[in-house]
């Protein structure tokens, strides 16, 4: 999903795409099984719950919290029949308040459903908040985070032969590489670089050194792109 370019965010931290994650807590014999996916949408979201419904059909209980968005607007739980206010919410706490780095709470385009097997022992309001918070926040702490930055991409055409060599100089030289696309003739090699003037102008800069000035640098449109955390 191409996401909004208006948003005011530049960056923000989600979970690594393609992948679920899943974790279990015990708790007063009761099961909580934790299930994290990226989503950029509600319906992808909604899409993890159904789909643990249908796995889980016999438990108790499916709670879910999401955060949605680069500006993170969109955020909604549900408890599922739990005490009103004792699960989807604190969930959506543990995932609003989520620092990637001292003071910074940015964890969007998340998903987590909170399975819950009851184990015939009452937890009580304050002890359901804890577990629902708990399972949400163990689960986060296994699962891998990447940050997502919105970048300005920026395509250079080369020889096919020559291509390789380029892409390897510049990722060692720390540069982002986007999708590569490939013509009857050359390669387009995209770079994903910080929207700044003086950032795109050393790229190409660095872009003239490498080819002998053979081949320029030309900033086309802006992307979401994932990149590690540092």
């Amino acid at each position: 999903m191409v996401q909004e370019q208006d948003s005011r965010a530049t960056s923000y931290t989600t979970l690594a795409a393609g992948e679920e994650f899943r974790h279990e807590l015990e708790i007063k014999r009761s099961r909580f099984i934790t299930v994290l996916r990226r989503a950029d949408t509600e319906e992808a979201a909604r899409d993890l719950v159904n789909g643990l419904r249908r796995e889980f059909h016999d438990a108790r209980h499916h709670c879910s919290a999401f955060v949605l968005g680069p500006d993170r607007g969109i955020q909604r739980s549900s408890d599922d029949g739990e005490p009103s206010g004792t699960a989807g919410i604190p969930m959506l706490e543990v995932l609003i308040k989520r620092e990637s780095a001292p003071g910074a709470t940015d964890l969007s385009d998340v998903s987590a459903v909170v399975v819950r097997y009851f184990g015939g022992i009452l937890l009580g309001a304050g002890g359901l908040v804890r577990a629902y918070s708990e399972s949400v926040s163990s689960a986060l702490d296994v699962a891998p985070l990447v940050r997502r930055r919105r970048l300005r991409i920026c395509e250079v055409s080369v020889p096919h032969a020559a291509a390789g060599r380029l892409e390897n100089d510049l990722r060692a030289a720390g540069y982002v590489m986007a999708e590569t696309s490939y013509g009857a003739r050359e390669t387009v090699l995209r770079l994903a670089i910080a929207d700044e003037p003086a950032e795109i102008a050393a790229a190409a800069e660095r872009v003239l050194s490498l080819t002998a000035g053979k081949a320029g640098l030309t900033p086309t449109g802006t992307e979401w792109i994932d990149v590690p955390l540092p």
